[in-house]
This record gives C-alpha cells, sequence and structure tokens, in this order.
C-alpha cells in the first residue's frame, strides 16, 4: 500500500459549496457543481442592475447544475423571470449548459462572442472577415491528425460532451441573441462592459472588461492556479501562438484590472503576473520538447512526446492534441522537422 501523501487540490478542483460573496460593485460569485476535465466546480457570476440579473456561465446541462442554479438564485432573492442576459465565455459544455433552460423560463438573451456557434446549426453571424470565417468555420474532426488513438471520452464523461455533437438534441447549445466582437461594449451591474476576444482555449473564447471598477471575466482564458487546455485541434495553424497574443492583450491592461474573475478557483488581482506566468508555463514545455528531442537524438511521435510534458495520470487524447499544438508551434518557428510514418506523425529537431 503507498503511503504517498495525496496531491492538494488545486483551487479549481475545489467542490462547490453554497457560499455567495460579492466580488465587486454588483457582482456576486456562487459555484455550481461540475465533475468535468478533473475540475470541482465552475463559477456563475451574477450582476445585478435595475433590470434584474444577468448570470455568467450557468454550468453543465445536468440536473446537479439546474437545482444548484435555481437554489443560488432563491438564496439571492431573484426569481429565474428576472434574468435578463445570460453570458457565455465560450462554446464549452460546463459554461453553456445551462443556458437554454434558463432562457426558456425567463426569456434572457444570450450573449457570446460572434464566433461562438453550434456545430449541427450553425446560424452565421454574417460580416466575417476571413480570418474570423477560418475560425467560425471549422468542424470537429473524426480522426486527429497525428495519428494514434482518437478523442474517446470517459463513459462519465460522454454525456454532457455529447450534447454538442449531432445527432443528440436533448440540451442544445444555444444560439446567441446578442453576438459581441472586439472592442463591442454592452451594459450590466450598471455600468459598461467591453468585449475582448481571446482565442486559444477555443476559437470564439470572450472576456469582458468593466473599466469603471477594473473588473475582467475572464472564463477559462486565464485561471487562478492552473493553465487551460491549449487544444491542437484548432481551426489555426498555430493555436499556441493565438493563445499566446490572447495572453498578452489582458495582460497589458495591467493596473487597469482591480479583480479578475475567472471561471473555475478563486478571483484574483495580478493579471499581468498571472498572464506571464503562464506564457512561461508553456516555455518551460517548448524547452522540455527541445530538450527531450535532443535527447533522443531519432524522430518521435506526439503519443511519445506526450509522456515527456505530462505525468501518466494525466495521459491520454487532451494531453496528445495539447503536445502537438506545441510540437507545431515550434515547427512553424523551424526548430522541427514533421514526417509521417505510416499514419503517425513523428517530430524531429531541425
Amino acid at each position: 500500500m503507498s503511503t504517498e501523501a495525496p496531491r492538494p487540490l488545486k483551487q479549481e478542483q475545489i467542490e462547490a459549496t453554497d457560499e455567495i460573496t460579492e466580488v465587486a460593485p454588483g457582482i456576486l460569485r456562487t459555484m455550481l457543481p461540475i465533475d468535468f476535465t478533473g475540475l470541482g466546480h465552475v463559477n456563475m457570476y451574477v450582476l445585478e442592475d435595475e433590470r434584474g440579473v444577468a448570470v455568467v456561465d450557468p454550468g453543465l446541462p445536468n440536473k446537479e447544475c439546474w437545482v444548484a442554479i435555481k437554489q443560488r438564485l432563491k438564496n439571492i432573492g431573484v426569481p429565474m423571470r428576472r434574468v435578463h442576459s445570460i453570458i457565455v465565455t465560450h462554446s464549452h459544455p460546463d459554461h453553456f449548459g445551462g443556458a437554454e433552460r434558463i432562457r426558456d423560463k425567463s426569456g434572457a438573451d444570450v450573449v457570446a462572442h460572434r464566433l461562438f456557434r453550434s456545430w449541427w446549426n450553425p446560424d452565421e453571424p454574417g460580416d466575417l472577415d476571413p480570418e474570423e470565417m477560418a475560425l467560425y468555420s471549422a468542424r470537429p474532426r473524426e480522426h486527429v491528425p497525428w495519428g494514434g488513438p482518437d478523442m474517446e471520452v470517459p463513459w462519465k464523461r460522454r454525456f454532457p460532451m455529447n450534447i454538442i455533437r449531432p445527432p443528440h438534441r436533448m440540451v442544445p447549445m444555444p444560439t446567441p441573441s446578442i453576438r459581441l466582437r472586439e472592442h463591442d461594449s454592452i451594459k450590466f451591474a450598471r455600468r459598461e462592459w467591453f468585449a475582448i476576444h481571446t482565442p486559444g482555449h477555443t476559437e470564439d473564447h470572450l472576456c469582458l472588461f468593466d473599466p469603471e471598477e477594473g473588473v475582467l471575466i475572464t472564463g477559462d482564458h486565464v485561471l487562478p492556479t492552473i493553465t487551460p487546455h491549449v487544444p491542437g485541434l484548432s481551426a489555426s495553424d498555430d493555436p499556441l501562438s493565438m493563445f499566446y497574443a490572447s495572453l498578452d492583450k489582458v495582460g497589458q491592461l495591467g493596473q487597469q484590472v482591480k479583480v479578475a474573475l475567472p471561471a473555475h478557483g478563486n478571483p484574483f488581482h495580478d493579471i499581468s503576473k498571472r498572464t506571464e506566468e503562464i506564457k512561461e508555463h508553456h516555455d518551460e514545455r517548448l524547452q522540455r520538447l527541445r530538450d527531450t528531442s535532443s535527447t533522443l537524438n531519432r524522430p518521435a511521435s506526439v503519443m511519445e512526446f506526450a509522456t515527456y510534458l505530462f505525468s501518466p495520470r494525466a495521459q491520454g487524447p487532451m494531453a496528445h492534441s495539447e503536445t502537438y499544438a506545441h510540437l507545431e508551434h515550434l515547427r512553424l518557428r523551424g526548430e522541427f522537422e514533421c514526417r509521417d510514418n505510416g499514419g503517425i506523425l513523428e517530430y524531429v529537431l531541425s
């Protein structure tokens, strides 16, 4: 029997409680329970104003989250019909899951970035520039481009993932009624918020910034103690570069941000410091790939490289996807070469 002490949980892994706290003027933090990709909760922020409330990222599309949403609003003293807006930071099910159910009860607007879309009913927003169209029109791939096992999902998580793939219609992805582009403004909590497009974790990721009170809603783009997944399965040729650029965009806000409100974990204050820490984490992974290739002195597959970046417990499709994103970043910089060995991509230092 192992006597090794269990690792302490990261903030983002802590289970949801029913505690409600004011994290900025007119903004309450509530926590919804989730069991999704190792996370223990999602923060559903509630923004109060004269019209009622807006909610941010209303959890997974399951009974447990729905019960929690109703209870949190009841504890705040807000009937469901007073929810006038649902802000969805990006197209992952732990963020959009409760949106349609709330809209059915309240008639609320669903607010998202203009690139947010349902894969089976795209509802194209129109007037997209070529770069936006490339990101918007990408569809999930049936087979991974680097060879090896496809993106299998553990059975306990298949339901929440399957709802975002056809032909499932049990809990559809919401179609936004308000689509925001970069620098668009919108009013919540009695003040103006500005849209910041932050692709990397997803192509449609949206942050919202309130310059009056210095509040930044970061979604999954910047988290306090873990780094968000950067998928190799992306519409971008270099999703890691896209993620770096998005980190720089919010990091440059610097002292203007008094508090950052992440989708998982606790609110934090130094946005510039945290974005630099996340960039350093990925810089270290890039260097580890260089060192590993130098030591191996031969081409290696994405799956093999992943064993040097991720722990045995973390091995699997998400690790392979992020490793691929890093290797492609290095290949596009001219530092690595890639070859196809019987359907398996292999990489080696140039």
